[in-house]
């Protein structure tokens, strides 16, 4: 394991750094995994771990493709459990005792994670819904923009696309990212770029830095729209944080509490969006809906703010070709449009 991570266990144990070790096996059993896999030699992974042990396995899964059965048992699993699922398909069991010998708890939480793993290697998926000759588009979705999404998903399913729509929560939007770098997408309706907001404002579902820009690296055709940029998205109303307590809030359920962007932020992220478009190595197009972002941003809805949103407009606008609609965004014209250009863009580079 260490040599294909290119170290020596003799050097790692001499360093005395175990935090480097770790790091050095997590990425030795990536490369080692990687080599069974293309040999087709697995149908699973199955893992057991403390933190160290979870870290290494979490590393060790995490370039496997969605779909392949990725099992860890793990102390750490009742807690914050990002840093190990990340963007893939892991599934977590809490070990519930720790991992230190056989007992009669150990025994069946072990039986059943290996019950589990081999089950899923044995089980057939049956036939791909849609043909798996059906080219692959990712959009981004959340629950204010269903409306538009679900119109373009439904044009898209008529011009012969599988759609696979991505939650804009944070770990949504990282693999979204994460599918456009692998290359299996056609395109990408990039319809609710929300965790911009939560990026720049500070808000509890940014999907980091680097969104929406794997597939303008990988040349992927993109469509994008700004969905749900009025808000950034925090916990329960007692968790947003007290700088903003004179804000525009908005208590979406007991757990979810939204805030209004304002003028100054919007502008902001407008000109992130058009910056980032306008590096694209591949097809990309803009469309910009003048009635509003988002459920809460239409005429009469807590967060309606034209002039706010008009911040973002004018910035956008510095990406050539920035298509303003006189629509909502919820509109269903908005997201059929959006999916006919997507097509287009496809097309096109073909």
């Amino acid at each position: 394991m260490a040599e294909a991570a290119g170290a020596r266990v003799a050097a790692l144990r001499a360093a005395g750094d175990r935090g480097a070790a770790v790091t050095a096996m997590g990425e030795g059993a990536a490369a080692v995994l990687a080599g069974l896999h293309a040999a087709g030699r697995v149908g699973a992974v199955l893992a057991v771990g403390g933190s160290g042990g979870s870290s290494i396995a979490a590393r060790a899964v995490r370039d496997l493709p969605v779909g392949l059965p990725k099992l860890i048992v793990s102390t750490m699993a009742s807690g914050d459990v990002s840093p190990y699922v990340g963007a893939k398909d892991v599934t977590l069991m809490h070990s519930v005792v720790d991992i230190a010998g056989i007992n009669r708890v150990s025994r069946r939480i072990l039986g059943n994670a290996a019950a589990a793993a081999s089950a899923m290697a044995a089980a057939d998926p049956g036939p791909e819904a849609g043909g798996a000759d059906r080219p692959l588009v990712a959009a981004s979705m959340f629950g204010v923009t269903t409306t538009a999404v679900d119109a373009a998903r439904q044009r898209l399913d008529e011009l012969g696309y599988e759609v696979l729509v991505f939650h804009a929560t944070g770990s949504g939007g990282r693999a979204l990212e994460g599918l456009a770098e692998s290359g299996m997408l056609a395109g990408v309706l990039d319809l609710t770029t929300t965790e911009l907001a939560d990026d720049l404002v500070g808000g509890v579902l940014s999907a980091g830095p680097e969104r929406l820009t794997a597939a303008g690296r990988r040349g992927v055709p993109q469509v994008v729209a700004p969905g749900a940029l009025d808000m950034v998205n925090f916990g329960p109303r007692d968790t947003v944080p007290e700088r903003f307590g004179t804000r525009n809030l908005y208590v979406h359920n007991p757990t979810v509490t939204l805030m209004r962007t304002t003028a100054e932020e919007m502008a902001e992220l407008g000109r992130h969006l058009a910056a980032k478009l306008a590096a694209a190595q591949g097809p990309a197009a803009l469309f910009v809906p003048l009635k509003g972002v988002s459920a809460l941003d239409a005429e009469g809805m807590p967060f309606h703010d034209p002039k706010a949103d008009e911040a973002a407009f004018e910035a956008m606008a510095a990406f050539p070709g920035a298509e303003r609609l006189d629509l909502h965004i919820n509109d269903p014209e908005f997201g059929r449009a959006m999916a006919e250009r997507l097509h287009e863009l496809i097309g096109g580079k073909a």
